[in-house]
């Protein structure tokens, strides 16, 4: 790759991101003179990875901002916003559930029907809003999450970076058909990947190894060529893991976070690779737009 590709792409990204209101700053490497160090992106042979698979929600699509914005305009809709003490305290109290339903849902002890009624059940009760039609939250909930837009800062740019290099990009997403595949045409993201791979259609959700093998297998991408980027230790990058695919972890400058056992080993203040699982690389990047750093 040349130098002035990399000067370039760098430019693009850091005007895009110091408009956006965040704290975030693309952490790209310095480049180094003789094209030995920092980037490393090529263009097909050669190349150590060809096929992407993403996750969506908060690596991609900024969940945290959507959903919250998407709860407070359901609540509104449906005249129950007034009936809560402190919205902020009651999205707090509903984070703490979903979380843990969902984290049953993945080990498959509750069904999605539990899941979807009662993070709404538990959480509004405790703020003593009874006799809801909890099912009915939720429809109109999922349709205000699909509406939300927001991704993380240098998505687009990084995408149609790698999209013109010739990267195969699939989505590989624990969620509802229903309002994943919506949430990537409305936010402008469809058009990068090749195949969306939701759990629910899949019958498997992520950590479990069959929904990456379902999705290599569909999109005929050799284990070596491919890597899995996601923000979750537990659901994207312990599950590629045992599946014996190459991660990146994305930490969104420490917001997401991984074990104890894994911090002081990483030093660099850029990217950063682990071998945790012999043959297996496991990557750690801070912003999206460091990805090209390690491809």
């Amino acid at each position: 790759m040349q130098r002035t590709e990399i000067v370039e792409f760098a430019k693009i990204i850091s005007n895009k991101l110091a408009t956006h209101k965040s704290t975030h700053t693309s952490s790209l490497p310095p480049l180094s003179e003789g094209g030995g160090g920092g980037f490393s992106l090529r263009r097909g042979w050669g190349r150590p990875y060809d096929f992407l698979f993403f996750d969506l929600d908060n690596t991609l699509w900024d969940f945290s901002v959507n959903s919250r914005e998407a709860l407070k305009q359901t609540l509104e809709k449906l005249d129950l916003i007034g009936q809560l003490d402190s919205f902020d305290e009651y999205f707090l109290l509903y984070e703490q559930i979903n979380e843990s339903l969902w984290s049953d849902y993945r080990a498959k002890k509750i069904t999605k029907q539990a899941l979807i009624t009662e993070r709404f059940s538990r959480s509004l009760e405790t703020f003593h809003v009874t006799n809801q039609d909890w099912e009915g939250i939720n429809r109109l909930y999922l349709e205000y999450m699909a509406l939300q837009t927001r991704l993380l800062p240098g998505a687009i740019e990084t995408l149609s970076y790698l999209k013109a290099k010739g990267y195969q990009m699939h989505i590989i997403t624990n969620g509802f058909k229903e309002v994943q595949n919506a949430k990537l045409r409305n936010c402008g993201l469809i058009g990068f990947f090749g195949k969306v791979f939701i759990s629910e259609e899949i019958k498997n959700t992520k950590p479990h190894r069959e929904i990456f093998e379902h999705a290599l297998k569909t999109t005929n991408a050799p284990k070596k060529k491919s890597i899995m980027i996601g923000d979750s230790w537990e659901t994207d990058i312990e599950g590629a893991l045992a599946f014996g695919m190459d991660q990146v972890m994305f930490l969104n400058n420490g917001q997401n976070k991984v074990p104890d056992s894994i911090n002081p080993i990483r030093i660099s203040p850029y990217t950063s690779q682990l071998e945790i699982k012999p043959k297996t690389k496991t990557w750690f990047i801070n912003g999206i737009a460091d990805l090209v750093t390690i491809l």
